[in-house]
């Protein structure tokens, strides 16, 4: 069934752009992902809804097309009179979108630039990644910025050049090779770097702690070993769980249990223990350590968002 919205904050992220665009007499096409549809039509990751809830916050009609490139895309772009809205359905319902081939991927911009004369990327969260609606499309289509990616870079160049301390910088998200730019650029800036998420695996590795079967890079050890040889140099504080949130797999059925990171092994799991987040007692000491900080840079989730089973148990043990 079509998925319902629960969240709609990115939506409201970009209405400045959008509106800014209407009230210019643009025909505004939008194209965006939700999920991981892995090229397939997925009737739960349809931006039906998000079209819906878009006209609601427009207070104008916003119309729908069933495929985001093709023929179904092309009528509904050419039926669009100047300040009309249109989503596209989802990018990623086409393989191609995030294919590893570079052709692959500029045959779909090619086909999704025809349906415009202009590109505006407003998707500051993936404008990093190597995509065909965000990569090649802006070697096709004349390209700018959008006010949003405009005021994430304000943002971020007060978080750059801030003096003001105690500062945090709190790092989540999978791996320490997606953090790379962030560590080198913020470390010599910085009072605390409290470590979570996915990444922690290969802080605790470089350590010497035994991680069992969860996420590691081992490619990043050294790099990572090298970050805490330069903390302790520059006198910053990184902060890593003392405990951890493990799992006998991600399934629904899993075992969950917390565990000091001294012993993530040490059960009955043994080397087969999967961790999925900062334990309990982590929890608490981030957060007092956040709650006493003049500035915080929150960069990635701490735990294995994208399954709800497991958010739901890291909830309950964190005491959400």
């Amino acid at each position: 069934s079509e998925g319902v919205i629960t969240d709609d904050g990115r939506i409201w992220a970009s209405l400045p752009t959008i509106k800014f665009l209407v009230g210019q007499g643009a025909r505004v096409v939008i194209c965006s992902h939700l999920g991981r549809p892995d090229g397939k039509k997925v009737e739960k990751y349809s931006l039906g809804p998000v079209a819906r809830r878009l006209s609601e916050l427009l207070e104008q009609e916003v119309f729908f097309a069933s495929d985001c490139i093709g023929q179904a895309a092309l009528d509904a772009v050419n039926q669009l009179a100047d300040s009309q809205v249109l989503v596209l359905e989802n990018l990623r319902f086409h393989s191609a979108e995030t294919s590893d081939s570079d052709s692959e991927r500029l045959e779909f911009a090619t086909s999704l630039a025809s349906l415009a004369d202009y590109y505006v990327g407003d998707g500051f969260g993936v404008l990093h990644r190597k995509q065909a609606s965000v990569f090649e499309i802006a070697k096709v289509l004349p390209s700018v910025a959008g006010l949003l990616v405009e005021k994430e870079l304000s943002v971020l160049s007060r978080l750059t050049q801030t003096h003001d301390s105690p500062y945090t910088v709190v790092l989540g998200g999978s791996k320490v090779s997606d953090k790379l730019g962030v560590i080198k650029a913020l470390l010599p800036k910085v009072d605390n770097l409290l470590v979570g998420g996915g990444m922690v695996f290969t802080f605790l590795a470089a350590l010497g702690y035994k991680v069992g079967k969860s996420l590691l890079e081992t490619s990043q050890i050294e790099t990572v070993k090298g970050y805490i040889g330069t903390a302790k140099e520059l006198g910053v504080n990184i902060v890593l769980p003392t405990d951890i949130l493990m799992a006998s797999s991600f399934s629904k059925d899993a075992e969950y249990f917390a565990a000091p990171i001294e012993a993530l092994e040490d059960t009955l799991l043994g080397s087969s223990a999967i961790g999925l987040d900062i334990g309990p007692e982590s929890a608490a000491h981030f957060a007092q350590i956040v709650a006493g900080s003049h500035i915080c840079f929150w960069n990635g989730p701490m735990g294995v968002l994208s399954s709800k089973n497991s958010a739901k148990e890291q909830g309950r043990l964190l005491g959400l």
